[in-house]
């Protein structure tokens, strides 16, 4: 096991700009690529990576602070530090049941997908410790291996079945043929979304409202442009910050940038998944004629600097800040995770096919929620850390994480197996509407054909 542990350790130790495109690499060469379209396919989708996340790490840079001087402002302390996601990721992969649980998700995804159970190859090996973060939380408090492996592939399998079913949306969205999001923190609301649109096309007026980008530059011109909304919002965070004339400037000009180029670095990103992604296509729906509509799973990332999903990441960052602000009970302030919360909307974005006013409705209440659960969540956090022998270096307190830590879908299912009775019920009426959704689907189908047939 210590060897395996250390070969796991060492593979992830790559960073993720380099560890996917060695993967995408190797499914190139598997599928038959030719060697010199595989190669330039996968440094471009490592080129791309690295565009998204050296733009993404900058404007963490350029908001962290301004978040930072909007908490000092307020004279607010509270009990519990967001320290953000990357110390809930470090903890997973340093636990001593990680390797097992790996094996197992793979394992899992080639069996769902050779049964036919799935569409979706999940090469994104990165993101699977928040499932393996489920089956730690669950160990450290039922000690049993057993629920620890079900929490942990319940958890991967329900996944995999939200990037099949959002699949279709995810390819118009993004424009990239067979490609998927696999990652928990963001495909887990994409349900939600979905009936979050179907309660607003009820709602006079709101239900008109044509907010993506491209509909408010063609109505608002020059003040439609994502760069211009960029400059806008980021003047209105430099004020609430108290900031001077030229420190707003600096700052809206700098996320005004990111608004800009993180598109043309998911274009990139696009240009070399595609050859890989089309390829793997062919040669399947070859060997095997009936296996047509497969995708690959990937990071969030993939979409994040779509404009209208930085558009509505950029809106709900202050209003998740009020509502921390406001609503009694919460123990933090969401700053360490808050520039973050892009991915964790981004496929709320997709289900809204870019309306952003859309995005943010929706993602107002789960918002609520996420502050409430990683405020619950913290003391068990904390103590899987300590389980871990993880120290955060210089605090000793309780911590947890707003957005990872907050998560409805992973808080929903670590208390089904608590023997929560409300998460248990949830669960059990969900599993029924969705047996009774495909029985009448099935029905539909067979009456459509014996239409046809007639």
């Amino acid at each position: 096991m210590n060897h395996l542990t250390e070969i796991v350790a060492y593979i992830l130790s790559f960073k993720p700009y380099v560890l996917l495109p060695l993967i995408m690499l190797i499914f190139s060469i598997g599928f038959c690529m030719p060697i010199r379209k595989g190669v330039s396919a996968a440094l471009t989708i490592g080129i791309g990576f690295i565009g998204i996340f050296t733009f993404f790490d900058f404007f963490v840079e350029t908001i962290a602070p301004v978040v930072e001087t909007l908490v000092s402002r307020t004279g607010l302390h509270y009990n519990i530090l967001d320290v953000g996601w990357t110390p809930l990721a470090a903890i997973t992969w340093s636990y001593k049941l990680t390797p097992l649980l790996l094996v197992s998700i793979l394992g899992l995804n080639v069996l769902m997908f050779f049964l036919k159970w799935t569409n979706t190859i999940n090469v994104d090996i990165w993101n699977y410790w928040h499932f393996i973060f489920v089956g730690a939380i669950v160990y450290e408090v039922h000690q049993s291996l057993v629920l620890t492996l079900l929490a942990t592939l319940i958890t991967a399998a329900l996944v995999t079945k939200l990037a099949d079913w959002s699949a279709p949306a995810m390819e118009r969205f993004s424009k990239l043929p067979g490609v998927c999001c696999t990652t928990l923190t963001a495909v887990g609301y994409y349900p939600v979304a979905v009936l979050g649109n179907k309660l607003i096309d009820k709602i006079p007026f709101i239900n008109q409202i044509d907010a993506n980008p491209e509909s408010i530059k063609n109505k608002l011109g020059l003040l439609g442009e994502p760069p211009v909304i960029g400059v806008i919002l980021g003047m209105f965070l430099g004020l609430g910050a108290g900031y001077s004339f030229k420190d707003i400037l600096e700052v809206s000009f700098k996320i005004a940038a990111v608004v800009y180029i993180l598109p043309m670095m998911c274009g990139i990103l696009g240009k070399g998944l595609l050859p890989i992604s089309k390829n793997i296509q062919t040669r399947l729906s070859e060997k095997y004629p009936d296996m047509k509509g497969k995708y690959i799973g990937l990071d969030s990332a993939v979409i994040v600097g779509i404009p209208s999903v930085v558009v509505t990441g950029l809106l709900l960052m202050p209003i998740a800040f009020i509502l921390a602000f406001l609503l009694p009970g919460i123990g933090f302030i969401p700053i360490g995770d808050l520039p973050n919360i892009m991915g964790a909307v981004a496929m709320i974005v997709v289900a809204s096919r870019g309306n952003i006013i859309r995005a943010v409705i929706i993602s107002v209440p789960l918002i609520i929620g996420k502050l409430f659960i990683a405020t619950a969540m913290a003391e068990r956090y904390t103590e899987l850390a300590r389980a871990a022998d993880y120290h955060l270096n210089g605090y000793n307190g309780v911590f947890t994480s707003f957005l990872d830590g907050g998560n409805i879908f992973r808080y929903w299912i670590i208390r089904c197996f608590d023997g929560n009775e409300t998460a248990i019920i949830a669960a059990t009426l969900l599993l029924i509407g969705v047996i009774y959704w495909k029985v009448r689907k099935r029905k539909i189908n067979k009456k459509e054909i014996a239409t046809v047939k007639m």
